[in-house]
């Protein structure tokens, strides 16, 4: 008996401690891209052209993995895939106006799929479960209009409502999937066509359970988030959905998924969706999910229920680099990493001569509405980049709108530096991280290296003047009578004493990474 409560006691797994993150049997950092903004466009070709013609360059760079852009058929012609309309339809019909998405045919995608595992480049598909919009006829039902700041609290009683509910795909049929969607298989949508009116209707009547229990408890109950919400409670929905998962990923080469808005989403169904996808495809299947909250108290205890099956994005930390760019010198440098996922969870996973955490790092982001935009300033972009990429804790993820040009956010000074610093974590990040808190405004760190890789010196500033920084720091014995020199200039070298300590230096309001000459 002792044996079997040990065994059903044991704690989950950390994620990437197991999860694939990259080529088979490699010592190098492994390192995710968003490829990809909200208003992407590529000149005179497709967006999966161009991805698939920057691969080979994305690999010698050092990314293992990358992150693409809901890949299904949108509501709309343009629309990026958060607006889905058909998970099954991957640019390959003539539904919405349209036969490929805003990004490029099927024939296009899967082509730059093949190009990638070529290349040793993972595929994530971002999997937008939560809801669905872009119905192709209406249904009148029961619905109870409730408060849109509690969803628990009603505003009227039942009333019939029409709402945009029905889905039957005419241009795909049944290929792939039989099933089509109607009122039965939503928990609520936030338009009545009968009176053009907006609000958040809950649908009521035979067969239907009110919103899920197991969701986040902001606005008293947030299952319902925009469009028609899913009711994954239902068979016929689990069905589709646990047949779509081992498809998507069969059919695209895919490693696994980047899980949309899952606070929205009964979580026992999302466990089920990971586990039994794991089970069809690949053990190593890799997940991450956005969990829109910078509150770690509200985190923590909602990644426990996933038990292993999925990393998170470290909202709180990604909220503490927007903080510290809002605040400039005001921002204390020595609490950057307080309430973070990576510090109140770090599962250290000894793997391919790395240390990870158990929890992605993303700090720059394009998201769907004002309301989540949260972007780091450009005078700390390189700071916080330096502490994601450099540390040894986490597993990063760069935003294509900071490495490429675009109108969005481009800036050529930081895409110049952040190549360096992607390089800087290929060839140098490796080994234990000491911390130096000089003071409130400059931090430094040390990775100290491994048998192969001879570590970095990495310091931080946010002052607003002209000041030099120097921190004494180690970089280890083996390290003595050498010289460091910057890496991210063309000047500065630093001398290593007998014991191995040397004085880095970094200007106010920089990084500076130091590597052995």
């Amino acid at each position: 008996m002792n044996v079997l409560r040990s065994l059903f006691s044991r704690p989950a797994p950390a994620p990437l401690s197991y999860m694939k993150l990259g080529p088979e049997g490699s010592t190098e950092n492994p390192l995710m891209i968003q490829f990809f903004t909200w208003d992407s466009k590529a000149n005179g070709m497709s967006w999966w052209k161009h991805f698939e013609e920057e691969i080979p360059r994305l690999r010698e760079m050092g990314f293992t993995q990358v992150w693409l852009p809901p890949p299904n058929k949108a509501a709309e012609p343009e629309g990026r895939g958060y607006d889905a309309y058909d998970l099954w339809d991957l640019g390959e019909f003539d539904q919405k106006g349209t036969v490929a998405t805003r990004w490029g045919s099927r024939e296009e995608f899967l082509s730059a799929c093949r190009v990638a595992k070529e290349h040793d480049v993972d595929i994530l598909i971002d999997a937008v479960l939560n809801h669905k919009l872009g119905a192709d006829r209406t249904e009148s039902f029961q619905a109870i209009p409730v408060d849109p700041q509690n969803r628990l609290k009603d505003l009227d009683k039942a009333k019939e409502i029409e709402g945009w509910t029905n889905f039957n795909f005419p241009g795909r049929g049944n290929k792939y999937s039989t099933m089509h969607w109607n009122q039965e298989h939503f928990t609520g949508v936030d338009w009545d066509h009968n009176t053009r009116s907006k609000g958040v209707f809950k649908i009521v009547g035979k067969g239907h359970k009110g919103w899920s229990k197991n969701v986040d408890r902001e606005l008293g109950n947030y299952d319902f988030l925009l469009g028609i919400d899913i009711d994954h409670r239902h068979p016929e929905v689990q069905k589709d959905f646990l047949s779509w998962g081992p498809w998507i990923l069969e059919t695209t080469g895919a490693v696994g998924f980047r899980l949309d808005a899952i606070k929205h989403i009964d979580r026992d169904f999302t466990r089920r969706f990971l586990q039994n996808t794991r089970r069809s495809t690949d053990r190593r299947m890799f997940s991450v999910a956005e969990y829109w909250s910078g509150n770690l108290d509200a985190v923590l205890p909602f990644s426990k229920t996933f038990k292993g099956e999925t990393a998170f994005f470290d909202v709180p930390l990604h909220m503490n680099f927007h903080n510290a760019s809002k605040h400039y010198s005001r921002y204390d440098l020595r609490t950057v990493m307080s309430k973070s996922l990576v510090e109140a969870k770090p599962g250290y996973a000894h793997c391919k001569k790395f240390l990870l955490g158990d929890e992605l790092i993303l700090i720059s982001i394009q998201v769907e509405g004002q309301s989540l935009e949260s972007w780091v300033g450009d005078h700390f972009k390189l700071q916080a980049y330096a502490l994601i990429l450099l540390r040894s804790t986490g597993y990063p993820c760069v935003f294509y709108g900071d490495l490429y040009p675009n109108h969005e956010c481009y800036n050529e000074h930081i895409a110049r530096n952040l190549k360096s610093l992607i390089k800087a974590r290929k060839l140098f990040a490796y080994g234990a991280t000491q911390d130096y808190p000089l003071g409130k405004n400059c931090v430094g760190f040390v990775r100290m290296g491994d048998s192969t890789h001879p570590g970095c010196a990495v310091i931080l500033s946010n002052r607003e003047d002209d000041y030099l920084h120097t921190i004494r720091m180690s970089v280890g014995k083996a390290h003595a009578g050498s010289t460091f020199q910057s890496y991210l200039t063309t000047d500065g070298r630093v001398e290593i004493d007998s014991d191995g300590w040397g004085e880095f230096t970094c200007f106010a309001g920089s990084a500076q990474v130091w590597v052995k000459a």
